[in-house]
């Protein structure tokens, strides 16, 4: 399958002709996709702006296309019918972020938060890469637009503190997004009932929750500890 490019350029003369700049939206609300095509239209008048709802869909344009930026949403279905979920986006974000290490990223998102789980990745990440809440003026946003285009990073919104391990973060995800035991959850990752408990005092430790002050709340440590998680975006 060949792959256009919307940044190649051709040679009339001595004087290079540059294609129109390509931009690719991801949003499955379609008033705020609608929204930002308009804001994207009137601020980039020539460029080609092409919009997806999903994450197939997403995949299904990168075969064909090179853009000079995606903008895209973490709370996206995978595909049409399906429930839209942070999860899918953050997954997507992470396999985009490996396979296009120089692609530029603005995630637009009201669940910025939730990119603490893949900071390294953000982090390591060598084209531009911002994040804008959709609360955003749109002036506000488009400063963001700008700087990611140009290679530049705006990523304040992922809270610095807060790091987990990715075998603490699928402990917390199977605990509180699929309800197991830790008996299921050490057969799940074929681990031992001891090193998941081992991981449960790591996380807690993070997360600053610690027996003594539970006691003194009357709260329990695992309620605890699901709350402080969902607080910082590290499950849904």
């Amino acid at each position: 399958m060949v792959r256009i490019s919307f940044k190649e350029h051709k040679v009339y003369g001595h004087l290079p002709v540059e294609k129109k700049l390509g931009i690719l939206v991801v949003d499955d609300h379609q008033l705020i996709l609608t929204g930002t095509l308009d804001v994207l239209s009137r601020e980039y008048p020539e460029a080609a702006i092409i919009k997806a709802q999903t994450g197939k869909e997403t995949l299904e344009q990168l075969r064909f296309h090179e853009f000079d930026l995606i903008v895209m949403d973490l709370s996206i279905p995978y595909q049409q019918g399906e429930t839209a979920e942070i999860d899918t986006g953050i997954k997507l974000l992470q396999n985009l972020l490996k396979q296009y290490p120089n692609q530029n990223f603005l995630v637009q998102t009201s669940y910025a938060k939730a990119l603490i789980r893949i900071k390294h990745e953000i982090d390591n990440h060598q084209g531009g890469f911002a994040i804008a809440d959709k609360g955003l003026p749109e002036d506000e946003m488009l400063m963001r637009v700008n700087l990611a285009l140009n290679g530049g990073t705006h990523t304040k919104d992922i809270k610095k503190g807060i790091e987990l391990k990715p075998e603490w973060l699928e402990v917390l995800r199977l605990a509180f997004e699929e309800s197991l035991t830790d008996r299921a959850i050490a057969e799940r990752m074929y681990k031992s009932e001891r090193a998941v408990r081992t991981y449960w005092t790591k996380i807690q430790d993070v997360l600053g929750i610690y027996p003594e002050d539970c006691r003194q709340g009357g709260k329990n440590m695992r309620i605890q500890t699901e709350i402080r998680s969902r607080e910082e975006g590290l499950i849904d």
